[in-house]
Protein backbone atom coordinates (compact mmCIF):
# COMPACT_ATOMS: atom_id res chain seq x y z
CA UNK A 1 0.00 0.00 0.00
CA UNK A 2 1.48 3.25 -1.22
CA UNK A 3 1.87 5.79 2.02
CA UNK A 4 0.27 8.87 0.87
CA UNK A 5 -0.01 10.89 4.48
CA UNK A 6 3.35 11.77 5.70
CA UNK A 7 4.37 14.26 8.24
CA UNK A 8 6.01 17.85 8.06
CA UNK A 9 9.16 19.23 10.26
CA UNK A 10 7.07 21.05 11.99
CA UNK A 11 4.22 18.53 13.18
CA UNK A 12 7.40 15.90 13.51
CA UNK A 13 9.10 17.85 16.17
CA UNK A 14 5.79 18.94 18.36
CA UNK A 15 4.87 15.14 17.60
CA UNK A 16 8.57 14.40 18.78
CA UNK A 17 8.06 16.42 22.34
CA UNK A 18 4.42 14.62 22.83
CA UNK A 19 3.65 12.10 25.23
CA UNK A 20 3.36 8.37 24.48
CA UNK A 21 -0.58 8.14 24.34
CA UNK A 22 -0.62 11.79 22.47
CA UNK A 23 1.23 10.16 19.63
CA UNK A 24 -0.74 7.07 19.65
CA UNK A 25 -3.79 9.39 19.68
CA UNK A 26 -2.19 11.41 16.58
CA UNK A 27 -1.33 7.88 15.11
CA UNK A 28 -4.85 6.23 14.97
CA UNK A 29 -6.48 9.28 13.96
CA UNK A 30 -4.96 9.81 10.97
CA UNK A 31 -3.74 5.87 9.76
CA UNK A 32 -6.43 3.31 11.25
CA UNK A 33 -7.16 0.67 9.83
CA UNK A 34 -3.87 0.89 7.85
CA UNK A 35 -1.59 0.74 11.34
CA UNK A 36 -0.71 -1.91 13.15
CA UNK A 37 2.26 -2.67 16.05
CA UNK A 38 4.70 -5.18 15.27
CA UNK A 39 5.20 -6.69 19.14
CA UNK A 40 7.59 -9.39 20.12
CA UNK A 41 6.10 -9.45 23.23
CA UNK A 42 9.04 -7.76 25.24
CA UNK A 43 8.60 -5.44 27.97
CA UNK A 44 8.13 -2.32 25.71
CA UNK A 45 6.06 -3.95 23.14
CA UNK A 46 3.35 -4.79 25.64
CA UNK A 47 3.46 -1.40 27.70
CA UNK A 48 2.75 0.07 24.01
CA UNK A 49 -0.26 -2.92 23.66
CA UNK A 50 -1.87 -2.01 26.60
CA UNK A 51 -2.05 1.59 25.83
CA UNK A 52 -3.46 0.79 22.48
CA UNK A 53 -6.02 -1.12 23.46
CA UNK A 54 -7.33 1.46 25.74
CA UNK A 55 -7.29 3.61 23.19
CA UNK A 56 -8.65 1.70 20.36
CA UNK A 57 -9.86 -1.61 20.98
CA UNK A 58 -9.63 -2.40 17.30
CA UNK A 59 -6.17 -1.60 16.66
CA UNK A 60 -4.27 -4.34 14.65
CA UNK A 61 -1.39 -6.52 16.46
CA UNK A 62 0.78 -8.44 14.35
CA UNK A 63 3.86 -10.71 15.23
CA UNK A 64 6.63 -12.33 13.48
CA UNK A 65 6.77 -15.37 14.58
CA UNK A 66 10.10 -17.37 13.15
CA UNK A 67 8.85 -20.52 14.21
CA UNK A 68 12.17 -20.81 16.31
CA UNK A 69 10.41 -18.73 19.76
CA UNK A 70 11.04 -19.51 22.85
CA UNK A 71 7.72 -21.19 24.80
CA UNK A 72 7.63 -18.18 27.01
CA UNK A 73 7.30 -16.03 24.14
CA UNK A 74 4.44 -17.92 23.00
CA UNK A 75 2.43 -18.54 26.04
CA UNK A 76 2.55 -14.67 26.48
CA UNK A 77 1.48 -14.23 23.24
CA UNK A 78 -1.64 -16.32 24.26
CA UNK A 79 -2.14 -14.81 27.64
CA UNK A 80 -1.81 -11.39 25.79
CA UNK A 81 -4.99 -12.61 23.02
CA UNK A 82 -6.86 -13.41 25.87
CA UNK A 83 -6.45 -10.31 28.01
CA UNK A 84 -6.83 -7.84 25.36
CA UNK A 85 -9.51 -9.98 23.92
CA UNK A 86 -7.54 -9.53 20.58
CA UNK A 87 -6.61 -12.25 17.60
CA UNK A 88 -2.89 -11.65 16.54
CA UNK A 89 -1.38 -12.10 13.26
CA UNK A 90 0.86 -14.03 12.91
CA UNK A 91 3.81 -13.46 10.49
CA UNK A 92 5.72 -16.75 9.30
CA UNK A 93 8.37 -17.37 7.14
CA UNK A 94 7.59 -18.94 3.61
CA UNK A 95 7.92 -23.11 4.30
CA UNK A 96 10.05 -22.89 0.68
CA UNK A 97 12.61 -20.66 1.89
CA UNK A 98 13.13 -22.06 5.02
CA UNK A 99 13.39 -25.32 3.70
CA UNK A 100 15.90 -24.31 0.91
CA UNK A 101 18.37 -22.54 3.72
CA UNK A 102 18.36 -25.25 6.15
CA UNK A 103 18.95 -27.62 3.23
CA UNK A 104 21.99 -25.56 2.33
CA UNK A 105 23.21 -24.18 5.22
CA UNK A 106 21.88 -26.08 8.73
CA UNK A 107 19.29 -25.42 11.06
CA UNK A 108 21.96 -23.45 12.84
CA UNK A 109 23.78 -21.63 10.38
CA UNK A 110 23.53 -18.47 12.60
CA UNK A 111 26.38 -19.45 14.54
CA UNK A 112 28.64 -19.78 11.71
CA UNK A 113 29.12 -16.46 10.44
CA UNK A 114 27.59 -13.22 10.94
CA UNK A 115 26.24 -13.10 7.10
CA UNK A 116 24.53 -16.29 7.69
CA UNK A 117 23.10 -15.76 10.96
CA UNK A 118 21.62 -12.17 8.57
CA UNK A 119 20.63 -14.73 6.42
CA UNK A 120 18.32 -16.31 8.48
CA UNK A 121 16.82 -12.64 10.20
CA UNK A 122 16.54 -12.28 6.48
CA UNK A 123 14.03 -14.93 5.92
CA UNK A 124 12.60 -16.01 9.36
CA UNK A 125 11.60 -11.77 10.27
CA UNK A 126 12.55 -9.30 7.19
CA UNK A 127 10.68 -10.84 4.60
CA UNK A 128 7.61 -11.66 6.35
CA UNK A 129 7.81 -7.85 8.60
CA UNK A 130 8.27 -6.64 4.44
CA UNK A 131 5.18 -8.65 3.22
CA UNK A 132 2.72 -7.26 6.09
CA UNK A 133 3.87 -3.27 5.67
CA UNK A 134 3.23 -3.74 1.92
CA UNK A 135 -0.35 -2.94 2.75
CA UNK A 136 -0.21 -0.69 5.99
CA UNK A 137 0.77 2.87 6.03
CA UNK A 138 2.30 2.89 9.36
CA UNK A 139 3.68 0.77 11.80
CA UNK A 140 4.17 0.82 15.30
CA UNK A 141 6.81 -0.27 17.65
CA UNK A 142 8.30 -0.35 20.90
CA UNK A 143 11.57 0.94 20.28
CA UNK A 144 13.70 2.70 22.95
CA UNK A 145 16.68 5.59 22.70
CA UNK A 146 18.54 3.97 25.26
CA UNK A 147 18.15 -0.17 24.53
CA UNK A 148 21.12 -0.07 22.15
CA UNK A 149 23.69 2.91 20.42
CA UNK A 150 21.86 1.59 17.37
CA UNK A 151 18.70 3.31 18.68
CA UNK A 152 19.62 6.33 20.11
CA UNK A 153 18.44 8.54 17.12
CA UNK A 154 15.31 6.59 17.30
CA UNK A 155 12.14 9.79 16.22
CA UNK A 156 8.87 9.12 17.90
CA UNK A 157 7.58 10.00 14.24
CA UNK A 158 9.39 9.31 11.26
CA UNK A 159 9.26 7.84 7.57
CA UNK A 160 11.07 4.46 7.48
CA UNK A 161 13.36 4.67 4.04
CA UNK A 162 14.37 0.95 4.51
CA UNK A 163 10.91 -0.14 3.88
CA UNK A 164 9.22 1.91 1.42
CA UNK A 165 8.76 5.32 2.98
CA UNK A 166 6.16 3.87 5.04
CA UNK A 167 5.26 5.74 8.77
CA UNK A 168 7.09 4.58 11.65
CA UNK A 169 5.98 5.35 15.07
CA UNK A 170 7.47 4.95 18.25
CA UNK A 171 5.89 6.37 20.98
CA UNK A 172 7.97 5.68 23.82
CA UNK A 173 11.12 6.03 22.55
CA UNK A 174 12.34 8.32 24.98
CA UNK A 175 11.62 5.98 28.00
CA UNK A 176 13.80 4.69 30.39
CA UNK A 177 13.71 0.96 31.03
CA UNK A 178 12.99 1.99 34.80
CA UNK A 179 9.33 3.50 33.43
CA UNK A 180 8.78 0.81 31.31
CA UNK A 181 8.82 -1.51 34.14
CA UNK A 182 6.83 1.29 36.43
CA UNK A 183 3.89 1.04 33.99
CA UNK A 184 3.72 -2.62 33.85
CA UNK A 185 3.27 -2.97 37.47
CA UNK A 186 0.85 -0.04 38.02
CA UNK A 187 -1.56 -1.56 35.08
CA UNK A 188 -0.62 -5.18 35.81
CA UNK A 189 0.80 -5.60 32.07
CA UNK A 190 1.54 -9.12 31.51
CA UNK A 191 4.88 -9.39 30.55
CA UNK A 192 7.45 -12.28 29.38
CA UNK A 193 8.48 -14.63 32.50
CA UNK A 194 12.40 -14.57 30.86
CA UNK A 195 12.47 -11.40 32.02
CA UNK A 196 12.57 -12.37 35.74
CA UNK A 197 15.21 -15.05 34.48
CA UNK A 198 18.03 -12.33 33.19
CA UNK A 199 16.74 -11.75 29.69
CA UNK A 200 15.85 -7.91 29.21
CA UNK A 201 16.09 -8.67 25.69
CA UNK A 202 14.07 -11.59 23.89
CA UNK A 203 14.44 -13.11 20.36
CA UNK A 204 14.62 -16.41 18.69
CA UNK A 205 15.40 -19.18 21.52
CA UNK A 206 19.08 -20.44 20.03
CA UNK A 207 19.64 -16.69 20.01
CA UNK A 208 19.35 -15.45 23.04
CA UNK A 209 20.52 -16.11 26.19
CA UNK A 210 20.28 -14.07 29.92
CA UNK A 211 22.94 -11.29 30.74
CA UNK A 212 25.46 -11.33 33.24
CA UNK A 213 25.20 -8.21 35.98
CA UNK A 214 26.84 -5.27 34.37
CA UNK A 215 26.87 -6.21 31.10
CA UNK A 216 24.83 -4.95 28.05
CA UNK A 217 21.05 -5.14 27.58
CA UNK A 218 21.50 -6.46 24.17
CA UNK A 219 24.72 -8.51 25.18
CA UNK A 220 22.60 -11.52 25.38
CA UNK A 221 21.38 -11.23 21.62
CA UNK A 222 24.00 -13.27 19.41
CA UNK A 223 25.76 -13.21 21.77
CA UNK A 224 29.10 -15.22 19.59
CA UNK A 225 29.09 -12.19 17.83
CA UNK A 226 31.85 -9.47 18.78
CA UNK A 227 30.45 -5.44 18.72
CA UNK A 228 27.68 -3.86 19.32
CA UNK A 229 27.23 -2.64 15.93
CA UNK A 230 25.89 -5.92 15.03
CA UNK A 231 23.15 -6.34 17.41
CA UNK A 232 20.27 -5.58 14.90
CA UNK A 233 18.69 -7.73 13.03
CA UNK A 234 17.52 -5.76 10.04
CA UNK A 235 13.82 -4.72 11.11
CA UNK A 236 15.50 -2.00 12.82
CA UNK A 237 18.49 -0.66 11.23
CA UNK A 238 17.54 2.18 9.25
CA UNK A 239 16.45 5.38 11.51
CA UNK A 240 13.65 6.79 10.23
CA UNK A 241 13.87 10.33 9.04
CA UNK A 242 11.68 13.17 8.59
CA UNK A 243 13.65 15.53 6.39
CA UNK A 244 11.38 15.18 3.08
CA UNK A 245 8.42 14.80 4.10
CA UNK A 246 5.27 16.68 4.16
CA UNK A 247 1.71 16.99 6.01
Amino acid sequence: MKNETTVDNGSYTELNKAGAEEVLKWAFERFHPNIALASSFGAEDMVVLDMIRKLNPEARVFSLDTQRLHTETYDLLHRAEQKYNLKVERMTPQADAVEEMVREHGLNLFYDSVDKRKMCCGVRKVKPLKRILSTLQAWITGLRRDQAATRADVHKVGVDEGFGGIIKVNPIADWSSDQVWDYIRVHDVPYNLLHDRGFPSIGCEPCTRPVKPGEDPRAGRWWWELGAGQKECGLHATVPSNETTKM
